[in-house]
């Protein structure tokens, strides 16, 4: 595999740059390949790099002004060009690295990420996604967060990007693609969700359209790739993170409510372990921002190293694949065509 250079901000997440730092010492444990731009408040940073093995192979670069985790995405914007997550966007813009990375403010990264590396050729807004676990491997789920609404045409051009995003990443041929909806009769939901599925079943696009999902199907694996409006993305995304939680929860109070229990789980370890691994939030964590003229994934603002390590591995595969080229192709489709709810 070519050589890679990752631009990551330092300062964005609620354990910034702690559970940054050692988040790089995970990824620097199981992958050598790459080289570090790391942008913060060298201050802070220096002195966590000492002892580190793979201090060689990171650059540090200085930016004194940190975007606030509550920071209204206009405020950000105006005092954007001093801070370590707009130095980590610069840096994928000017090809000095192949992607960026940030736990930190969702609507300041899209806001500036959009404002720097614009928007690619038919996109009118990017959307940003999420690698769900299900009972047959993994899916795509998209819009989760960028975009509180989406008409039909967007959710078109979702549809599009992630079917390229999952090809790219999954090895998958030819993914499969539904949309969210409150059932699968073709006659419920939202009008905007009626006419996006009319526009994927009529034109050739190339997608292997399956109709509609429900919320259940999304962890059942119905389809690779889950297509919906940020809003109802988000709190899907927020519930099945907290029902995991959750369901970690009562198995550890249950093992541990005996001594016969205790001895079960003594015999079931193995088990136990790798049920631990696949409720895990942080074993999928990272959500890419797909339309963009650049590689871009945001971490979860209070992931631990464990899930920052993750995010920065995801977005060293992306570099290492042919996402945006997929992608790109994807998008040109639907421009040949002449998408648009006016032309169903």
């Amino acid at each position: 595999m070519k050589p890679i250079t990752l631009s990551v901000d330092a300062m964005g997440g609620d354990a910034a740059p702690d559970v940054v730092i050692e988040g790089l010492d995970l990824f620097f444990s199981k992958r050598s390949d790459a080289h570090i731009i790391l942008h913060g408040q060298t201050s802070k940073l220096k002195p966590a790099l000492t002892a580190k093995s793979w201090a060689d192979a990171c650059t540090l670069i200085d930016h004194a002004d940190v975007v606030a985790m509550d920071a209204k995405p206009s405020s950000a914007l105006r005092r954007s060009k001093g801070t370590s997550m707009w130095g980590m966007i610069e840096s994928v813009k000017t090809g000095e690295a192949h992607a960026g990375v940030s736990a930190g403010n969702t609507g300041a990264l899209m806001a500036m990420s959009m404002m720097s590396l614009r928007k690619m050729p038919g996109v009118h807004r990017p959307g940003m996604t999420a690698v769900w676990p299900t009972l047959k491997g993994r899916s795509v789920v998209l819009d989760v967060g960028a975009n509180l609404d989406a008409d039909a045409e967007q959710l078109v051009e979702f549809a599009v990007m992630g079917e390229s995003y999952a090809r790219a990443v999954f090895g998958k041929e030819k993914p499969t693609v539904g949309l969210l909806n409150i059932g699968s009769e073709e006659e419920k939901g939202r009008d905007a969700i009626k006419l996006a599925a009319e526009l994927l079943r009529t034109r050739d696009l190339g997608i292997d359209f399956k109709g509609f999902v429900e919320g259940n199907d999304i962890s059942s694996g119905v389809v690779d790739v889950v297509v919906t409006d940020g809003f109802t993305g988000n709190v899907a995304l927020k519930t099945a993170e907290g029902t995991a939680r959750l369901v970690s929860t009562y198995i550890r109070s249950a093992l541990s409510s005996s001594l016969l229990s205790k001895a079960g789980a003594a015999l079931a370890a193995s088990g136990l372990r790798k049920l631990k691994a696949k409720l895990n939030p942080s074993s999928v964590n990272g959500g890419v921002l797909l339309g963009l003229n650049g590689v871009i994934v945001k971490s979860h603002g209070g992931t631990d190293a464990e899930g920052f390590a993750t995010a920065v591995n995801l977005a060293a595969d992306l570099a290492q694949s042919s996402y945006m080229e997929e992608v790109a192709a994807g998008l040109n489709r639907v421009a040949k065509l002449g998408i648009s709810p006016e032309n169903v």
